[in-house]
């Protein structure tokens, strides 16, 4: 074999992407006997994760040469882990940006060109002895980032790029008697990165797993199996492709059996030749999909022509059938809706070389929050991934490992010229069709992935539209998406960013599906209204960045308007975002930025709907409910419940009716509901009677039986009404109060409680309880909110900042005292907002002798001035009361936009739970619908707001003007104040986009008339 030479110069070759690497294939174990199939052991795998030996360079420059070779020593250099990234490992920095390449404004590069001057090297040492009895070696690298030229014992062996999909490569030449040294050397930047320009964290290494394998001398190389309903999905039809490595005499016997362990195939097959075509039927199949996973499992024994095993391989197959039909996407005969999440392969502690226990739990939260799709943006995850979703019941996009945005989308404009990636560049075509085959060929028998795509945001052209080709040729039982055509104008090269038409595209065709990314309901529509030849999904939408997902029921709700919207998928999944210790040892979620990385985008990677460390984010309450498989309408006497799962009838589940009286539960039963799926159906009940009072009826849908995701008792749907039952108001003796006037304050005194007025600074000044100062600072209107991630991207903190003058700076022009007697005190004062022109609000303190407090706040619209982003009043108590107790919506933190899926009832809490973790402070902790909200200290101590009209309320450890200006949690002191907020309503928090959509226009708190009206006690 004449030797090959590594050529470093190569890695600006966009033609130069795989040299001797070994076909791509399916993704299949395969085990040398029963016994280990059964105890998952592999004596035909030897893994290489742990420690390697390890050497950094900064550039190509100072990168070691030669280090590759036999009797080059590594064994006195520093070692690190694999698999993992080597930033994450101390070697580096890890950077953060979105559009723009790593390089830009470093260096001027031309597409393909690579850094000379920041370009990391990784250089890997691994020695190794074949295992006894293996005649054959190969190496498996499941993913390297980006580029990786691999050595034995000094012999150049192959190269490999794209970061995303396995790289195999053959030892056996170059094996020799006893150790053996493997080199790797890895490039952060190649020709590939240009193709490799997702919004994520930049790493480089080795961050998946590596091992050695060997094959026996019979052995299933490839399969492809072909699993399809038919007879009206009443039974199945089963063809599987075979790739042998050899075209010696074979036997391969098939069985196959269901999920109850019942034996459906058992046969033997002869063959001859390197390929092989198994075929069967199954009566009465068992359908795979997300809400019935149902998977047969198969086993594929082979022997060779002596009638030796030689090899099993165990393999989920799941029959099902995905296709379009007509204009619908159908998924065994019926209409699909994506309920879905974007999934970036991220964890704050290991970035993208995530554990498989991480997948699974990722997988968990989906399922109990009512996600049933998942798009892999932007790349090909971990295979287990898929081998979960199969098992779990979940609908995959997968997407290939390409995304060009820097390259096409400059500053808010396309430009279409010879950088532009791939666009029709010749020098692309293969690079780009290796990518899509690469995942094709590794993913394509799990029932799960019923999508492929074609990349992110990647503009369009001829390679694009041939990749899409591809895949349907390569295999027709999928749909093909790609979003990016929608910038791809005919006639039009470069231009505001602008959507084309499907009639102005140059490649419509590329993609099965209309497929567009944050797009508003309104234009959707309107786009469906012209446009109806195609389905059309949101591949992103609903962006979820910091406090936000306000208005996702409008699109959820548009899934059962029309016919042709099948749903969306959030962005994201989890922030990314890099766990740290500040200088005092607490835990710190960095992002871009924080490691001095420049350029980045600072905290735009902070888009979960759970945080960096895969923890809940209180927007999952609002994604479970708006996915629900079942809208519940309860009333006195009945639960109307709409069906909208496609297989599942509600017998599946109990139903569970809940009364409350004025928020406690005094009443519950059991119920059967038997409707099937696509079908409305009434539960009739009769509820008992508890006399006068507010009530609401929980009509609840409970998992019967435990899944692998969810304990038996999992709430997956509710619905609640609420009504009164009217009575007669007992009547409360009011003991007398007594005030006392003086130059400087009104003082007004009564049993258990005092209150005082200033007439020198014109405010409250004082409330005493029960001998206990509960007024810490002086209690203070509010009309702003610390700025959201959504409102600092629409520019309404610059547009309504007058409102955050008029919350910190007022002159009271009036002050007026009344008496009624000794029944009630009332203190007016007439503020002057620093607004311009000039607002007034009138605030009333009206005393009883009860010691409430009534407070009404009165504003009349002025001309002029802008939206009002809150309307309400802050009051500061000692950071001891820090426990919440509220009756109104809960138990998380929901807006006017944003409060589908809260519950109305009675909910304990912290102050220091209200906080949202969210990468920047921002505004966080409201409550809708309140009737009242305690804040006590831990003996019950405190203060009761309530009012007859339902209003807002939160308490946090913060005021909005600290919390606006922290960039980090870190930057807020330690807590030493509880903030109390009653509210008439603020803004909702938005969400259609992060970068210019506002709150839509039927949630925001415009400047217009404003009464609110509450009431505060001592407790």
């Amino acid at each position: 074999m004449e030797e090959k030479i590594f050529d470093i110069s190569k890695l600006a070759d966009s033609t130069y992407f795989a040299d001797n690497r070994l076909p791509a294939h399916s993704d299949h174990h395969y085990y040398a006997n029963e016994e280990e199939m059964l105890n998952e052991e592999m004596s035909m795998r030897q893994s290489l994760n742990g420690l390697w030996y390890f050497s950094y360079a900064k550039n190509l420059a100072s990168r070691i040469e030669g280090f590759e070779k036999a009797d080059y020593n590594c064994k006195i250099w520093d070692t690190i882990r694999v698999p993992a990234h080597i930033q994450m490992e101390g070697y580096g920095k890890p950077q953060y940006t979105n559009v723009a390449y790593p390089w830009d404004g470093h260096e001027e590069l031309n597409e393909g060109e690579i850094p000379t001057e920041n370009n990391p090297i990784a250089s890997y040492v691994k020695y190794f002895t074949v295992p006894q009895g293996w005649n054959e070696v190969f190496v498996s690298f499941q993913g390297v980032d980006s580029a990786m030229a691999l050595w034995l014992n000094g012999k150049f062996v192959g190269y490999s790029e794209d970061s995303c999909t396995p790289s195999e490569f053959d030892l056996t030449p170059y094996l020799v008697e006893g150790e053996n040294k493997l080199a790797v050397q890895v490039y952060r930047f190649s020709s590939a990165s240009w193709l490799e320009d997702q919004d994520f964290w930049r790493f480089s290494g080795i961050y998946r797993d590596v091992y050695l394998y060997t094959k026996p001398q019979v052995h299933v190389d490839d399969l492809f199996i072909h699993a399809t309903p038919c007879n009206n999905y009443k039974d199945g039809k089963l063809s599987i492709d075979f790739k042998w490595n050899n075209e010696n005499a074979k036997k391969l016997a098939v069985k196959l059996v269901d999920n109850e362990e019942n034996v459906v195939i058992d046969t033997v097959q002869e063959i001859t030749g390197a390929t092989s075509v198994f075929t069967a039927d199954v009566e009465n199949v068992k359908l795979w999909s997300a809400e019935y996973p149902n998977l047969y499992k198969a086993t594929f024994t082979v022997k060779d022509e002596n009638d030796n095993v030689v090899e099993i391989i165990p393999q989920n197959i799941g029959f099902r059938e995905f296709k379009m039909d007509g204009n619908i996407m159908k998924i065994n005969g019926k209409r699909i809706v994506f309920k879905g999440v974007n999934r970036h392969e991220f964890d704050c502690y290991y970035g993208r070389a995530i554990p498989e226990s991480k997948i699974a739990h990722d997988l968990d939260i989906m399922k109990l929050n009512n996600i049933n799709a998942i798009r892999t943006s932007h790349y090909p995850n971990n295979s287990k991934l898929y081998e979960l979703c199969d098992i779990y019941g979940f609908y995959v996009i997968d997407e290939t490992n390409m995304e060009t945005h820097g390259s096409w989308q400059i500053r808010g404009s396309v430009r279409c010229d010879k950088n532009t990636v791939p666009n029709d560049h010749p020098h692309w075509h293969e690079a780009v069709l290796d990518r899509a085959k690469s995942m094709l060929e590794r993913d394509k028998n799990h029932a799960s992935i019923i999508i492929w795509s074609c990349g992110n945001e990647s503009y369009g052209g001829k390679n694009i539209y041939d990749m899409s080709e591809y895949f349907r040729k390569a295999d027709p039982s999928r749909l093909v998406h790609y979003e990016s055509i929608c910038w791809d104008r005919v006639n039009e090269a470069s231009g505001k960013m602008v959507l084309a038409m499907p009639d102005e595209r140059r490649y419509d065709g590329t993609s099965d599906m209309e497929s567009q990314m944050y797009t508003k309901v309104a234009q959707i529509k309107e786009f469906l209204s012209k446009y109806r030849e195609k389905p059309f999904i949101c591949c992103e939408y609903t962006h979820s960045m910091g406090n936000s997902n306000g208005g996702m029921h409008k699109y959820t709700d548009l899934t059962d308007e029309e016919p042709l919207y099948q749903g969306g998928f959030i962005w994201d999944f989890a922030d990314q975002a890099i766990w740290t210790r500040d200088l005092y040892g607490n835990d710190v979620m960095n992002y871009g930025g924080d490691f001095g990385d420049r350029p980045c985008d600072y905290n735009f990677s902070g888009n979960g709907i759970v945080f960096a460390d895969h923890a809940p984010t209180s927007k999952l309450q609002e994604v479970k409910f708006n996915y629900q498989n079942f809208t519940l309408v309860p009333s006195e006497t009945g639960v109307k419940i709409i069906n909208k799962s496609l297989f599942t009838n509600t017998s599946d589940y109990d139903l569970i009716i809940a009364l409350a009286k004025n928020g406690k539960n005094v009443w519950q039963k059991k119920l059967t509901a038997d409707i099937n799926a696509g079908q409305t159906g009434e539960v009739a009940y009769t509820l008992p009677t508890f006399g006068a009072g507010e009530y609401v009826v929980t009509a609840s849908l409970v998992l019967k039986q435990a899944t692998i995701w969810a304990n038996c008792g999992h709430e997956v749907a509710f619905g609640q009404y609420v009504f009164t039952k009217e009575g007669k108001a007992d009547k409360k003796a009011v003991a007398p109060i007594k005030v006392v006037k003086s130059d400087f304050n009104i003082g007004v005194k009564g049993e258990g409680f005092s209150v005082m007025f200033s007439a020198d600074r014109k405010m409250l000044t004082s409330y005493k309880y029960n001998g206990v100062e509960l007024i810490e600072e002086f209690p203070k209107m509010n009309f702003w909110r610390a700025p959201i991630d959504n409102d600092n991207g629409c520019g309404m903190p610059f547009d309504t900042a007058q409102w955050k003058l008029a919350s910190m700076y007022t002159k009271c022009v009036d002050m007026q005292v009344s008496e009624n007697g000794t029944e009630s005190a009332t203190v007016k004062y007439t503020y002057e907002l620093a607004t311009r022109p000039v607002a007034h609000v009138v605030v009333t303190y009206t005393v009883t002798g009860d010691g409430v407090v009534k407070v009404d706040m009165d504003y009349k619209k002025v001309e002029g001035l802008p939206a009002i982003p809150d309307f309400g009043m802050l009051f500061t108590l000692p950071v001891d009361y820090d426990q919440i107790k509220y009756y109104g919506l809960g138990p998380c933190d929901n807006y006017i936009d944003r409060k589908e899926g809260g519950k109305l009832g009675i909910f304990t809490t912290t102050t220091q739970d209200e906080i949202q973790p969210y990468l920047v402070p921002q505004e966080c902790g409201n409550h809708c619908d309140v009737r009242w909200f305690e804040v006590t200290d831990r003996r019950g101590r405190g203060v009761r707001i309530s009012s007859a009209t339902p209003f807002e309320a939160s308490a946090l450890p913060y005021n909005p003007h600290e919390l606006e200006n922290a960039r980090h949690h870190y930057d807020l002191a330690r807590p030493h104040h509880t903030v109390v907020r009653a509210s008439a309503g603020m803004y909702g928090v938005g969400g259609d986009d992060s970068w210019g959509a506002p709150t839509l226009d039927e949630y925001i708190t415009k400047n217009e008339d404003k009464h609110f009206s509450f009431e505060f006690k001592g407790i």
